[in-house]
């Protein structure tokens, strides 16, 4: 019998996906929102589709401001933006 992967669902479009398939974005306990990269961070988690119209309209909603109840830094957006291109 194979494993099952894990699904989640991205915040923006609400599409399912495996867990490697989108990008995780953490808020720790002590309040620092960064980008999850190995998908094993400690925290409260939120998952984008790996593409820039997911990205473009989380920015325009705020919808990880949303989430995670603070102001979220431009910078964090430009980096999302370079690793999706990437």
């Amino acid at each position: 019998m194979q494993k099952k992967k894990p699904e989640r669902t991205c915040i923006v479009c609400k599409t399912q996906k495996e867990k490697n398939e989108l990008l995780r974005i953490v808020k720790s306990k002590d309040g620092i929102i960064d980008i999850d990269l190995t998908g094993k961070k400690n925290g409260r988690g939120a998952y984008i589709c790996k593409n820039i119209d997911c990205l473009n309209k989380l920015k325009k909603t705020k919808k990880l401001e949303q989430i995670f109840e603070k102001e979220i830094d431009d910078n964090l957006y430009e980096s999302i933006r370079g690793i999706i291109i990437d």
